[in-house]
């Protein structure tokens, strides 16, 4: 146990160090300023020290009966100069919190654009990770908030040190053996505070996937997502009752270590009082035997005071520092994660599906944390211009092969080619460029109805006129026109204004988005999966015939798609087990046939 808790610590105080280089990173001359500012509110308690014992000395020498030796005019000035003080104070007091804020906003912008820069970089095969999600979400959720509590605590930190510093110097200089008492006293408090540090961390840490399923349960409950299913299967009930189960789980863990905590803190203070009588005790002493002033009884009572409550305000700021390492240390080990979609040597230049054949071969492939492959020795080829649909059941492997054309991921074994070059050779970025995908999962952007579309080549305008043909061309065009603003209509609900659209308009909006996108490489995973069979005849029409010069592979479960490409592939447990046209596979009597037999027995 010792040795995990000396771990943990020197892991904290290494976050620690990525928390001041992420406030100083986000700009040196307001740290700067925070810090001096910081500095000045440090020193001004021995200021305010000082001036009260003179105050008290002046007033006592005035009731003294030494009138003539005391002038009150002295007195007046001390006033006048703590006034000023005081003055000083709240003014440094409201500098440093308008400074504060604008250092902690700095700090927020930085971490979330890391976060987010992070999360773009990182390959789809970490959201298959339990592990990976545990620690988004840990590093996300806190994003928002914990770098305005992590420059907070620095610079009150840095505050309470300068003063307590201030404050140790002016004790050491009139008794050293009550300074002593002062961090003597301090002690225990320091102590129980790593402590107590260590135990949330690692209550936090091993409470994580209960939080993570508590924030899941919640988003089904008050999401859009699953707001039918919920009414129509009466599941709220259900799910508030797994909700509150594990809420009063963690609720009854924070509650206990809640009460260890406070009786814990309840004996360093008693501890911390018990010096305090002791030393004003020594102090009470030294005055009536005319060692000292009443001043510095005042002065030494005050800065005892003051000096607990600093040594508090520090262990303070530290122990949310020591916490919010645990933020920091996700934070760090998110930033950490490496792509596993990696470019080998020597770098090639991304070919043109338009001119050179694209092909898996021996592909081997199974998605992280699984034990079997989803593809097994796969083959095919796609000749430069074919219109290629490949069919198969559900859960065959068909989406993971658009993954795994797109770079999304890698296989496991064989290897992706175009032209005979591994495209792990190539930028992922460049190679993207190349093809333009239409998910059977596509994207619905809460945004204006032409943001939906040009999201398909950001390197165009958005005025482009390439927007607007890209609706016509996938049919969206009518749906928009309709819209009251029409390219510039909110779609979807999210936001005020939005306008929600079916199933099939947004899939129309959606394919606008892949046509704009001029690539020589066009991948359609069930494009047609949201329309009534005469709009799919007419727009797969219309896709073939914007096809022509560009390689196409089409997935769909629908015959109708595969009867009009040059050749069909047909996948079954992982492999290709069927390649021909249409018209050949029909009558070969294969599963091809059977798929074909099905549904055309449907219209009979």
């Amino acid at each position: 146990m010792t040795s995990f808790l000396a771990i943990e610590r020197l892991r904290s105080l290494r976050s620690l160090a990525l928390a001041v280089r992420l406030v100083w990173g986000s700009g040196r001359i307001r740290t700067l300023a925070v810090g001096l500012l910081a500095v000045l509110q440090g020193v001004l308690p021995l200021a305010t020290l000082w001036l009260t014992k003179r105050i008290v000395d002046e007033a006592a020498g005035l009731a003294s009966g030494h009138a003539a030796s005391v002038s009150a005019f002295p007195l007046l000035g001390v006033i006048g100069a703590l006034t000023a003080v005081g003055l000083a104070g709240a003014l440094l007091q409201a500098a440093s919190r308008w400074a504060s804020e604008a250092q902690s906003q700095a700090v927020a912008d930085v971490v979330l654009d890391r976060l987010h820069e992070q999360s773009a970089r990182l390959d789809l095969a970490y959201y298959e990770s339990a592990e990976y999600f545990d620690t988004l979400h840990l590093a996300q959720l806190e994003a928002p908030h914990r770098p305005d509590a992590i420059v907070q605590g620095l610079f009150q930190l840095g505050q309470a040190l300068v003063a307590l510093v201030a404050i140790a110097a002016l004790l050491v200089a009139r008794n050293v053996w009550i300074a002593a008492a002062l961090f003597a006293a301090s002690a225990p408090a320091l102590w129980l505070r790593v402590r107590q540090a260590d135990r949330q961390y690692r209550w936090r840490r091993d409470h994580a996937e209960n939080e993570r399923r508590t924030h899941y349960y919640n988003w089904l409950l008050t999401g859009e997502a699953h707001a039918k299913e919920l009414r129509l299967f009466d599941l709220s009930a259900l799910l508030r009752t797994r909700f509150n189960a594990l809420r009063q789980r963690l609720r009854q863990g924070r509650l206990r270590l809640a009460g260890r905590m406070a009786a814990e803190e309840f004996a360093a203070q008693a501890l911390a009082a018990a010096a305090l009588f002791a030393a004003l005790v020594w102090v009470t002493g030294l005055v009536a035997g005319g060692r000292l002033t009443l001043g510095d009884l005042v002065m030494y009572f005050a800065a005892f005071q003051r000096g607990q409550g600093l040594v508090r305000e520090a262990l303070g700021s530290l122990g949310a520092l020591y916490e919010n390492s645990v933020f920091l240390r996700h934070f760090e080990k998110f930033l950490s994660l490496q792509p596993s979609v990696v470019i080998r040597e020597p770098l090639r230049p991304a070919p043109n599906p338009a001119s050179v054949a694209v092909e898996m071969e021996q592909v081997t492939f199974g998605y992280p944390g699984t034990a079997a492959p989803v593809l097994r020795d796969l083959s095919f080829r796609i000749e430069p211009g074919e219109h290629v649909a490949l069919v198969g059941a559900n859960g065959s492997g068909k989406t993971t092969i658009v993954k795994l054309l797109t770079r999304l991921y890698d296989p496991t074994a064989g290897g992706v080619l175009a032209g005979g070059c591994d495209l792990r050779h190539v930028r992922p970025a460049d190679w993207r460029r190349q093809v333009a995908v239409l998910f059977q999962d596509y994207a619905r952007y809460q945004l204006t109805a032409r943001d939906n579309i040009w999201f398909g080549d950001i390197r165009r305008p958005p005025e482009d006129a390439r927007v607007a043909a890209a609706a016509a061309e996938s049919g969206a065009d009518a749906v928009i026109r309709a819209l009251p603003n029409g390219f510039e209509t909110v779609l979807g609900r999210w936001f005020e204004g939005g306008r929600e659209l079916s199933l099939g308009e947004w899939q129309a909006v959606a394919l606008a988005r892949a046509f704009l996108r001029d690539a020589p490489f066009l991948i359609l995973d069930e494009p047609t999966s949201a329309l009534d069979p005469e709009v799919e005849y007419r727009l797969l029409q219309r896709i073939h015939e914007l096809g022509r010069g560009r390689t196409m592979l089409i997935i769909s479960h629908r015959m109708a798609t595969a009867r009009m490409a040059d050749r069909v592939l047909v996948l079954a447990e992982g492999r290709i087990v069927e390649d021909g046209p249409h018209d050949v596979l029909a009558r070969a009597g294969g599963l091809y046939a059977q798929f074909f037999e099905r549904q055309a027995s449907r219209y009979r």
